[in-house]
């Protein structure tokens, strides 16, 4: 019982920082300086790892369905399936869940350390809001990187998987090519990037109030992060079912 009050508490306390979050955003002068630190951080310094996984993602699953498919002599559309699958799934859970790993552990980590050596309370007695200086860099940034990091990711797992389609079922790269624009439609991109804009910002803000709220020293701050880790993959994954169901009943 005591763990269903923390939940519902630990929920409260995310609303109330989202509510404060989306005021700062809209009141000016905007922290750019920041925000593009922030991109730099969550998004460039994330591409390397984004493009392996995709890559080798889409490879295991060209490989899979061309050996499922040859019984049915329907090895030929690999591509169609492979395509369907990173742009509406894959290519979003997985870039979330391993850029969420990164970049919230980092987050936590750095809002930890100023919280357990009480810089976030000098930044107050400074006259200035940690939320504004601190929580809507990172969620404007996460919010914005990670539906492009996704792009990527599709892009880069189509092309892993019709390499693999070309060298398994002896196809040509421009039937390949051709399948996959076929059977990709915009609402297919608007499922995957819908999904990436709410991962982004489940990453970052649950980052942040884990981080604000460190106690206890360095072993706090590792505590944090772990949390984050964790907190952040069973939430995108829980999400990720009802954005899905969203996004089903919107786009068919």
């Amino acid at each position: 019982m005591d763990r269903f009050f923390r939940f519902f508490d630990a929920l409260g306390e995310i609303a109330v920082l989202t509510g404060r979050t989306a005021r700062e955003i809209v009141r000016p002068p905007f922290e750019w300086g920041l925000t593009i630190t922030q991109l730099d951080i969550g998004g460039v310094e994330s591409m390397s790892i984004t493009v392996l996984t995709a890559v080798f993602t889409g490879m295991v699953m060209a490989s899979q369905f061309a050996i499922g498919l040859e019984p049915f002599g329907a090895s030929m559309y690999t591509g169609n399936l492979v395509a369907l699958g990173i742009v509406r799934e894959l290519g979003p859970v997985l870039t979330a869940l391993l850029v969420g790993g990164r970049v919230g552990a980092g987050i936590a980590a750095e809002l930890g350390s100023m919280a357990v050596t009480e810089q976030i309370d000098a930044i107050r007695c400074l006259g200035a809001d940690p939320v504004r200086k601190l929580v809507v860099p990172r969620v404007v940034a996460m919010t914005v990187a990670l539906p492009i990091l996704t792009l990527i990711a599709d892009v880069i797992g189509c092309a892993g998987g019709g390499l693999i389609t070309m060298l398994e079922v002896g196809t040509t790269a421009t039937f390949i090519f051709d399948q996959m624009v076929a059977v990709i439609t915009p609402p297919d991109l608007l499922h995957g990037l819908g999904k990436s804009v709410c991962f982004g910002y489940i990453i970052s803000i649950i980052a942040c109030w884990i981080g604000m709220k460190t106690r206890g020293g360095t072993v706090g701050v590792g505590t944090a992060t772990t949390d984050t880790v964790v907190y952040t993959s069973v939430a995108i994954l829980v999400s990720d079912f009802f954005l899905t169901r969203l996004f089903l009943a919107i786009y068919g």
